[in-house]
C-alpha cells in the first residue's frame, strides 16, 4: 500500500481474546494504511472483527484481548513500542482519540458533565486544571463544534441521547487528536440524532478540528454519507480496501458484492435495486476458522485453492484497491 502522507499505518497486526473459553482469532493478520485526510469506514458483519481492530489501534485493549504481534504506527509512534507515560500523555491526547461502542455508557450520572471533563484531563495530561480555566476550555471547544456551552454545566440525565453522543465525541476531541476512531456512534439512535452525529464529525473535520476519522459502523448507508475510504472486514481479515463509491457501485469480493447487494440498494451502476439479497449461511466461529480463505464455505465464486490456501492482499492496478480473494491473483 502507498507510503504518501500517512496518519496510520498498520502491518500484519494480531490480536486475539484469551481466556477459559480458548482463543479467538479476532484480528489475524491485518495491513492497512491511511492516509492523512481520509474518513474510512470500516464495515462488515457483526463479529467479523471492526471493533477489535479499532479497539487495538488504541494501544489499550480491554481484559481478554491481547495484542500479539505487528505493528501499528499512528504518526510515526510505534503504539505497542511506546512508553506508557507517553502513549498516556502524548499519543491519546494529541495523536489519537477513541469513542468506544456503547460510549454513553462511559458518563457518570452523579457527575455534571464538566467534572466529567475534569477527571478526564487528569487522567490523560496528570495535571488539575483550576475549575475556572477549565470551565472556559471546555465550553470553547463545545461552541467550536457546534454545542452550547451551557451542556457542560448539566448532568448526562438532562441530556438526549444524541445529545450524549455528541458531547463524548467532542470531550474527546478537545486535544485536537489527528486520528479520531467512533465506534458505531450512531447505533441506538433516531434518524434525526444520527444525522447531527454524521454533520458533527463531517464539520469537525472540515474545520481542521481533526484531521482524519476509522468510523467503524455496520450501517453502510450511513458510512457513505461521510466517508471516502472504506475497508470490509470478515472473520478476521481485510478482505478489500478502496474508495466508498467504487466499493458500493463496484465491489470486487465476493463478500462485498453480497454485503452491498444486501444492505445498499444500489446495482453496480448506481441506479436504485427494488429488491436486496441476502447472504447464505452464517459466519465461522474465530475459535477455529477455517483453512484457505475465510469465507470459502459461504462463497459462491469458491475455488480448490479457496479451500486450502489462504490468499494474500492483491493491489489491483490503477484502481488503489485491495483484495484479498484469489479470483485477482495466481493467474486467476
Amino acid at each position: 500500500m502507498q507510503n504518501e502522507e500517512l496518519i496510520l499505518q498498520i502491518k500484519d497486526l494480531k490480536g486475539y481474546y484469551k481466556g477459559s473459553f480458548g482463543t479467538v482469532y479476532s484480528v489475524d493478520g491485518v495491513t492497512l494504511n491511511v492516509n492523512k485526510g481520509d474518513i474510512v469506514a470500516i464495515a462488515g458483519e457483526s463479529g467479523c472483527g471492526k471493533s477489535t481492530l479499532a479497539e487495538l489501534i488504541t494501544g489499550t485493549p480491554k481484559p481478554l484481548l491481547h495484542y500479539q504481534s505487528g505493528d501499528i504506527i499512528i504518526d510515526n509512534f510505534n503504539i505497542y513500542k511506546t512508553p506508557s507515560d507517553i502513549l498516556r500523555k502524548d499519543v491519546k491526547t494529541k495523536i489519537v482519540s477513541y469513542v468506544p461502542q456503547a460510549s454513553l455508557d462511559s458518563l457518570n450520572p452523579v457527575l455534571k458533565i464538566i467534572d466529567f471533563i475534569s477527571d478526564v484531563v487528569k487522567e490523560r495530561t496528570g495535571e488539575k486544571v483550576a475549575k475556572t480555566e477549565l470551565v472556559k476550555f471546555a465550553g470553547d471547544h463545545f461552541e467550536r463544534v457546534g454545542l452550547n456551552r451551557d451542556v457542560i454545566q448539566k448532568y448526562p440525565h438532562e441530556l438526549s441521547g444524541g445529545m450524549k453522543q455528541r458531547s463524548v465525541i467532542a470531550i474527546s476531541t478537545m486535544w485536537n487528536p489527528k486520528l479520531l476512531i467512533v465506534d458505531e456512534p450512531t447505533s441506538a439512535l433516531d434518524v434525526s440524532s444520527q444525522k447531527k452525529i454524521i454533520k458533527m464529525l463531517y464539520e469537525m473535520k472540515r474545520d481542521g478540528i481533526i484531521e482524519s476519522i476509522l468510523f467503524v459502523s455496520h450501517d453502510v448507508s450511513s458510512l457513505s454519507q461521510i466517508c471516502n475510504k472504506m475497508i470490509i472486514m470478515y472473520a478476521g481479515h481485510l478482505q478489500e480496501y478502496g474508495n466508498m463509491d467504487d466499493m458500493v457501485k463496484k465491489p470486487l469480493h465476493p463478500y462485498t458484492n453480497l454485503l452491498m447487494n444486501s444492505i445498499v440498494s444500489f446495482d453496480p451502476n448506481g441506479k436504485h435495486k427494488e429488491k436486496l439479497e441476502s447472504i447464505s449461511g452464517s459466519p465461522p466461529s474465530l475459535k477455529s476458522p477455517p483453512n484457505g480463505c475465510r469465507f470459502n464455505p459461504r462463497c459462491p465464486k469458491v475455488k480448490d485453492i479457496c479451500l486450502e490456501k489462504e490468499p494474500p492482499l492483491f493491489e489491483i492496478n490503477d484502481e488503489n484497491r485491495f483484495v484479498k480473494c484469489w479470483l485477482y491473483g495466481e493467474g486467476n
